[in-house]
């Protein structure tokens, strides 16, 4: 997907086993993000840095959402883990991270495989895709800072 076109209206299953709709968060913006794998320490710091700014980014209007490949179970306990107050959809089938162009080539540790791409939406009102932070411009520790940063220009 690209800038201007609009998110898919099912999302998926979250950690609680609650189906997530887009049409869920009509008249509000969305912060939708694909990351790698729970637990572990990009994804952890990423995740963490959201939680951690997540009234700044609720009082401009957004919600958060993320999404990776792990099941449910897995995903409810990098919630817990974490006290992440946000839904973490389990795509096991990839199929809403193929539709966002989350799903493809990268390289890791010198290897090209198959796999996620960390990638983050900002999605308006009405579901439509404003801005896309691609995994070169994402810097984990910080990238609820990012996202600030970008609202607030």
């Amino acid at each position: 997907m690209k800038v201007g076109d609009k998110i898919p209206d099912t999302l998926g299953v979250d950690q609680n086993g609650n189906p997530i709709k887009a049409s869920d968060y009509k008249g509000r913006k969305v912060i939708l993000y694909s990351y790698p794998k729970a637990n572990t320490s990009g994804c952890t710091a990423e995740a963490c840095s959201l939680q951690q700014h997540k009234a700044e980014l609720e009082a401009a209007g957004y919600s958060i959402i993320g999404v990776s490949k792990d099941r449910i179970e897995l995903q409810k306990k990098f919630a817990d883990s974490y006290s992440l107050e946000f839904p973490l959809i389990a795509d096991t089938d990839t199929t809403l991270l193929q539709q966002l162009g989350a799903w493809g080539e990268k390289v890791a540790c010198g290897r090209r495989t198959i796999g996620i791409l960390r990638t983050t939406y900002l999605v308006n009102e009405d579901g439509i895709i404003e801005k896309i932070f691609t995994p070169k411009e994402i810097k984990t520790k910080i990238h609820a800072e990012q996202i600030l940063s970008y609202i607030n220009q």
